[in-house]
């Protein structure tokens, strides 16, 4: 019997997506790839394969597993099994550099950024980037991790010469020009088979960890007090996302072989738009998405029971 068959490294983002499997009644079979052993004298499975290796694997210990999801992808691709995020979408997610060239290549405006490898060679990016204010982040990160703002040469040498410094796991951290948004939010679009599901205003006041998985939430989405409820973190939007610029992404997704993602970006006080991330293994915010009665899991589920039909065909 043919399966779905999901690579990955997470289990408690991973268990979201199987529930909705097992509601649709789709047979299917998890690949854990923390560990594990690729035989290139065999043939794999019949089947439909999806891969959601993260670019923070590296932050639960799992440090070699998207090295080892490449390999695999691989070894399907290299036997033509139909695979959802192949291998040109796993360099993407682990690669802002990546990212940035295929967006600019497509058209698609991202900030002005500027990648360096060693600590003097940041201090170097910053001066040749010659914005007053600035993030950095870093090149293989996730959930945001890595992300600080700077409003001086002098703050970011303290930084990077100092304790709280974070090196990253590739070497490469980004300078990149700080956007100031009129309002503290930015937008995340998020697609399932290349094809625009929903839009979700992000607050960004608490900070860059912007991951929506509900297990990337310490506190809770409201006031913790419960005396007065704010405004939540995640707000899926129901109008002001222009259709031109969804259409780009989708042909952006269509030419880099990516067919599950969430795209971020955000508008400045000129209403330019930026985009700066693209998820390839994108979560969704259960609160949010309950609020809207719209569902990421469900949709991908349908996706792929849809795919495997017809790869029984």
């Amino acid at each position: 019997m043919t399966k779905v068959y999901i690579l990955h490294e997470n289990d408690e983002w991973t268990i979201h997506l199987t529930n909705r499997l097992e509601e649709l009644e789709v047979p299917y079979e998890t690949w854990h790839l923390d560990q594990g052993v690729i035989d290139l004298t065999s043939v794999p499975p019949e089947g439909v394969f999806y891969n959601r290796m993260s670019a923070s694997s590296h932050t639960r210990n799992h440090r070699y597993a998207p090295e080892l999801a490449g390999g695999v992808l691989a070894w399907l691709e290299l036997h033509d099994r139909t695979v959802f995020n192949g291998s040109h979408a796993l360099s993407l997610e682990i690669s802002k550099i990546n990212q940035y060239t295929a967006l600019e290549k497509s058209g698609i405006k991202t900030p002005k950024t500027i990648a360096a490898v060693g600590r003097d060679q940041i201090f170097e990016a910053a001066e040749k980037l010659g914005e007053s204010s600035f993030i950095t982040k870093h090149n293989r990160a996730g959930k945001g991790l890595g992300v600080r703002l700077f409003h001086s040469k002098e703050a970011l040498k303290e930084y990077v010469d100092g304790p709280e410094f974070e090196e990253p796991v590739d070497g490469i951290t980004l300078i990149q020009q700080y956007i100031q948004a009129p309002k503290p939010f930015i937008t995340r679009t998020e697609f399932v088979g290349g094809k625009f599901v929903y839009a979700v205003r992000v607050d960004t006041s608490e900070g860059f960890e912007l991951c929506p998985a509900d297990a990337c939430r310490v506190d809770d989405l409201y006031c913790p007090t419960g005396a007065v409820e704010e405004a939540p973190m995640f707000e899926i939007i129901e109008s002001g996302i222009d259709p031109d610029q969804i259409a780009r992404y989708e042909a952006f997704l269509k030419e880099n072989k990516i067919d599950v993602a969430g795209i971020e970006f955000i508008q400045d006080s000129d209403g330019e738009i930026y985009t700066y991330d693209v998820n390839t293994n994108t979560n969704y915010n259960a609160e949010a998405e309950a609020k809207a009665d719209k569902y990421g899991m469900l949709e991908l589920a349908t996706f792929l029971k849809t795919a495997l039909a017809n790869e029984s065909k």
